[in-house]
């Protein structure tokens, strides 16, 4: 699932005529650099949200997105080299952005259909359309080594940046698996900064850890975190440090810093 329903308040004016993840970086909008990586790794669905200007999202991807063959080859990209996407538009069914569980939740009848594929139509990734990680890959051995998991959630963290200095969650490597860990205001322990990528449980999104109805036919706006945290107090959600170039697009000085300097993986 791609979040693109956010109204983006700190780029405007940017974002007064144009969504965020439609902003240009480096010569293609935000958020197909997230659907390129997508149709590399080989996912064959995306489930994209929207609300705020959504109509143009629809119309710049319409269904189907195909990656383009380098300019050196004639030869066409094969089927697997595309992207199905469907859309929740959640500004047109409801009149704004559900925010992130409550997206998701709506969401959850595209993103894990009943097509009798067992444990792994149960798991999906879910990415933000406004952050820039062009060479983070959505690898299947992750999403092989979740499956075989009890966890529920498995989040990438990054280093802090400057506008998030105190980050969101722990990080417990004692054991030999990453786990994620819901700090106390006092603890002395490091946190990082939640990359918005992760790979989630259709269980995290139902009861008894959300209790928003599948499909979420009501319109209930709620926020991601509060689930991962109580997850986290249970130990069920893993996470791991991402070391690539990373960029929280959220102001337009964030985004013309990109443009003219685009970032480079940490040592």
């Amino acid at each position: 699932m791609l979040l693109a329903a956010g109204r983006g308040e700190r780029m405007r004016p940017l974002t007064d005529t144009t969504p965020k993840p439609l902003l240009p970086v480096r010569g293609k909008p935000l958020m197909q650099w997230q659907l390129e990586a997508l149709a590399r790794a080989g996912v064959g669905r995306v489930v994209v949200n929207t609300a705020w200007l959504g109509p143009q999202i629809a119309a710049r991807f319409n269904g189907v997105f195909r990656l383009q063959p380098p300019s050196n080859k004639r030869e066409q990209l094969s089927i697997q080299d595309s992207l199905q996407i469907h859309y929740s538009h959640e500004g047109q069914d409801f009149g704004a952005a559900l925010e992130t569980a409550g997206g998701i939740a709506r969401a959850l009848p595209l993103l894990c259909p009943p097509t009798g594929a067992g444990a792994s139509a149960e798991v999906f990734w879910v990415l933000a359309g406004d952050v820039y990680m062009p060479d983070f890959v959505f690898s299947p051995a992750a999403v092989a080594r979740f499956l075989a998991s009890d966890k529920l959630a498995h989040l990438w963290l990054v280093p802090n940046p400057a506008h998030n200095l105190r980050g969101d969650f722990g990080l417990d490597v004692s054991a030999g698996i990453g786990l994620a860990l819901n700090l106390p205001a006092a603890d002395p322990r490091p946190r990082y900064t939640y990359s918005t990528i992760g790979l989630y449980r259709r269980a995290l999104f139902e009861p008894p850890w959300c209790d928003i109805a599948t499909g979420n036919p009501l319109g209930i706006k709620a926020p991601l975190a509060p689930l991962l945290r109580a997850a986290m107090d249970n130990g069920r959600v893993s996470a791991e440090l991402y070391a690539g170039a990373w960029t929280d697009v959220g102001t337009p000085e964030r985004l013309q810093d990109l443009n003219l300097n685009p970032p480079s993986a940490q040592p």
